[in-house]
């Protein structure tokens, strides 16, 4: 049936197949994140739209053309969160969590808003999962980091999937290598894109992320950061490196990965997976030593990443399947319904999943429903008030106790 109302563009229902296949990342991503003891949080879908401006930065096109801004009822703009982490920041810096023991361990779920164009793997609102470290700048905290996400995707059982790893080095160290990178940038200026040519003093991080084919090859031959690290920076990244290793996480240096966002700092890392096509990053993330102090806190390192999952959904290939039911109450005759909804109920109240037919089907239709909803058993109400116990693989079936109903469908057999 046709509607003149539909979902706005770049947005979308989440029905209840899809709805199982979440939840299963759901699931296996809180099992993670706590075994680690990464805590949740949650932040509030919009905030002020400067927190975005300083913590994302000005010049990325996140804040200069995805984001939802508009103003409130007060005349104050308010920014729908286009990512997760300056949120988060924003939150410690707020509840004074600087006074906890460190690092802060956080995670997170939730839905996010950017206006970019809507294709496959790519939408206004989207969601994902991410995980905090806040107040450390051990390199044990950006492997750690990257496991969380290595296991999850492994646990899921996404295919394809590599490791892309590199670094942006310290704040302070890549004002130099900036600086080289704008004049190799201005050296080629007639070969860029107009929108990489206007931000060459501003973001030339950017021109390693443009599609456009003169600026990609302007980028083959430009200096790359990785190369130009040293000090501090080339001893936490050789660091980050070997732990990697030694835990067996396969990884490749990628000397031309960087982010869409400002804050970044030392280690940067993506997973990708190439079936995926153009939007092939499943997630990633990296340090981003300097964000806090930025938004007004006190300096504090951290690290985090986020993935998105309707981006492992379609890597995984997942519609969520049949819901799967322990029993459902199939009754003979209509005067056994009150029984079948207080037997439902208890066998709900003992922890097991059980429905009922809600729309008086035949006793026929009511096992073929049963089936379509993948239940694993049928306890058939008879005329007379016995009752019968269905399994509905083989189609075996045996008289039942309902006074006994619990221990009789959890002991097993059909």
């Amino acid at each position: 049936m046709a509607s003149k109302y539909q979902a706005p563009r770049g947005t979308f229902d989440i029905l209840p197949a899809q709805a199982r296949a979440r939840a299963r990342i759901e699931r296996a991503a809180a099992a993670i994140f706590a075994r680690a003891g990464y805590e949740p949080i949650a932040t509030p879908a919009f905030e002020d739209t400067e927190l975005f401006e300083r913590g994302v930065g000005r010049s990325t096109d996140i804040v200069r053309k995805e984001m939802f801004t508009f103003e409130d009822k007060g005349g104050r703009s308010i920014t729908l969160r286009p990512e997760g982490t300056a949120p988060i920041c924003r939150a410690y810096i707020e509840h004074g969590m600087h006074k906890l023991a460190q690092p802060v361990k956080l995670s997170y779920l939730g839905p996010f808003f950017r206006h970019e164009r809507p294709q496959a793997g790519r939408h206004r609102q989207f969601h994902q999962l991410g995980a905090e470290a806040i107040g450390t700048d051990s390199p044990l905290a950006d492997v750690e980091a990257i496991m969380l996400l290595a296991d999850l995707l492994a646990e899921l059982g996404t295919p394809g999937v590599e490791l892309r790893l590199g670094s942006l080095g310290s704040l302070d160290s890549r004002r130099a290598y900036l600086e080289e990178l704008k004049a190799h940038l201005h050296a080629h200026e007639g070969e860029l894109s107009r929108d990489v040519r206007e931000r060459i003093d501003l973001n030339p991080l950017r021109a390693f992320d443009a599609d456009d084919e003169g600026t990609q090859a302007v980028m083959a031959a430009a200096p790359t950061i990785v190369e130009r690290l040293d000090g501090e920076d080339a001893e936490h990244f050789a660091e980050v490196r070997a732990l990697l290793e030694a835990a067996g996480i396969e990884h490749t240096i990628d000397p031309a990965l960087v982010r869409g966002l400002d804050y970044y700092t030392r280690t940067i890392f993506s997973f990708v997976c190439e079936g995926l096509g153009a939007q092939s990053e499943i997630g990633g993330g990296g340090r981003y030593d300097g964000l806090i102090e930025q938004l007004g806190g006190p300096p504090t390192p951290a690290v985090g990443w986020a993935a998105g999952i309707e981006r492992i959904l379609l890597a995984l290939g997942e519609d969520g399947g049949a819901p799967g039911r322990d029993v459902f109450v199939v009754v003979a005759e209509d005067g056994q319904r009150q029984r079948a909804l207080t037997l439902a109920g208890e066998l709900r109240h003992a922890g097991l999943s059980a429905e009922v037919d809600l729309a008086g089907r035949s006793l026929k239709g009511q096992l073929k429903h049963a089936d379509r909803l993948g239940a694993r058993r049928a306890l058939i109400l008879e005329a007379d008030g016995s009752a019968q116990l269905r399994d509905m693989g083989t189609g075996r079936q045996r008289p039942v106790d309902t006074a006994r109903l619990i221990d009789e469908v959890a002991g097993g057999g059909s």
